[in-house]
């Protein structure tokens, strides 16, 4: 028997979303999943899993019943021929590293955190950079998806191949995802290596700096020209690195949230705070080397509110240039750094944001220094106008104002997704207010 828990508060990593469940479940087998389907059947309830609740929106929320997967979390099977690896979706990425590493294996890409579930990653369409990579769920080889009628499917491109093209990027309404089959690559290490650049000349060789560097990244500090660029590639060289306390937390932490209190009393301080802490952290060239997930991985230090739109790679430097103009024309609308701008190979995910298309993330971010929020909405608007002009999509994980009339100019496959998302949930068991607004 399944033992649910009444008056368990849930909220997001960031504290910017937050529900309280009528019951809290944390399963640990997939009979117990089952038992709460059955309830949740008989009593007509909605259910909502949950993995490592680092969602930066309300995708996680609900007032029915929440499932959270952290105790269905054990590696099941390691086939080191194929590099596959079969683990259950509870399983966080921080747990799952270093016992790849045991067998000599990696995952060839991974976004910046690690407390994440192996489903949620895949539900959120979650990515890093990298032209040649697409984003994680592309390594999705196999799954098994656990659907409202209590039905298991297994999925993948030989056995249910449309409900797989669906569920690597599932966004938690097509059932309860319960096992995932990852290809994962020999394990490697990394080298990062950054310096300091203008936005003008990432931007006019923009090409070049993808095909140098395997996972190459860009970071833009709002009001200014200022760029950090970040190279990330395969290395033979030992661990090293460039991190320092004081530089790392006294200063880029714990100084930059104080002077961003302040800036919330005084705006016209952040061009300073930006423009000024490129030149104390940002402009010297470093270096560090070490385990590729060491490498990827980093620490968000910050509560923040973050909006995160995929749009075709060859609208970069239009869509960078228009905010740029959009800030310096509105000298009130004030933006935090960075703006941080990746880039994702195109995929056939139906609600992949990078559908059948080589993308561009634009990552743009607020923070909310001692928990307080900031101003934000002019910026968001301007950045969502530009983001739509140029065909972009946004990030399943992070807050956006799209409804149903926007994705489906976005997705050319969004009525396929619909009508195996009804097939598979006809009563509508696993929507909430966040998914309502996606499919109503």
């Amino acid at each position: 028997m399944v033992h649910g828990y009444k008056g368990v508060k849930f909220q997001n990593w960031a504290r910017t979303y937050g529900c309280c469940p009528e019951i809290y479940y944390q399963p640990t087998s997939v009979e117990e999943v089952r038992e709460v389907l059955a309830l949740a059947r008989q009593q007509n309830k909605r259910v909502k899993v949950v993995g490592g609740g680092h969602s930066p929106s309300d995708i996680a929320c609900t007032d029915g019943f929440m499932i959270h997967m952290g105790k269905m979390n054990r590696v099941l099977q390691v086939d080191t021929e194929k590099k596959q690896v079969t683990v259950e979706a509870g399983i966080l990425l921080a747990d799952l590293h270093p016992q790849l590493g045991k067998h000599g294996l990696a995952l060839s890409n991974l976004g910046a955190v690690s407390d994440v579930t192996a489903g949620g990653v895949i539900g959120s369409g979650t990515h890093n950079t990298g032209i040649k990579h697409g984003i994680l769920a592309t390594q999705v080889v196999a799954l098994t998806l656990l659907t409202a009628d209590g039905t298991i499917l297994e999925c993948s491109e030989s056995s249910n191949a449309e409900v797989f093209q669906a569920a690597r990027v599932h966004l938690g309404c097509l059932g309860v995802i319960l096992t995932i089959t990852l290809q994962c690559v020999p394990q490697f290490h990394l080298q990062e290596i950054s310096f300091p650049s203008t936005l003008e000349e990432v931007l006019n060789n923009l090409d070049s700096h993808l095909k140098k560097s395997e996972y190459f990244r860009f970071l833009w500090f709002p009001h200014s020209e200022n760029v950090s660029v970040i190279y990330q590639d395969h290395t033979n060289k030992p661990p090293s690195s460039s991190a320092n306390w004081f530089w790392d937390y006294a200063i880029g932490f714990y100084l930059l949230e104080f002077l961003l209190w302040i800036s919330s009393f005084l705006p016209g301080l952040v061009g300073w705070i930006n423009r000024c802490f490129f030149w104390l952290l940002f402009t010297r060239k470093k270096e560090s080397s070490n385990v590729s997930y060491k490498i990827f991985s980093y620490e968000c230090r910050f509560k923040q509110h973050v909006q995160d739109w995929a749009i075709p790679r060859e609208k970069t430097k239009e869509a960078l240039l228009e905010l740029k103009a959009m800030l310096e024309a509105h000298p009130k609308m004030v933006a935090h750094y960075p703006v941080e701008v990746r880039f994702t190979r195109g995929d056939d995910i139906l609600l992949s944001p990078c559908f059948q298309r080589d993308s561009c993330y634009m990552n743009i971010i607020m923070y909310r220094p001692y928990g307080k929020d900031v101003p934000r909405l002019d910026y968001w608007l301007t950045y969502e106008t530009i983001m739509k002009k140029v065909g972009g999509r946004p990030h399943w994980a992070k807050a956006h104002n799209c409804t149903r009339k926007d994705f489906e100019k976005m997705y050319p496959a969004f009525s396929k997704f619909c009508a195996i998302r009804e097939k598979l949930d006809p009563t509508g068991m696993f929507l909430n207010a966040y998914l309502e607004k996606v499919f109503y």
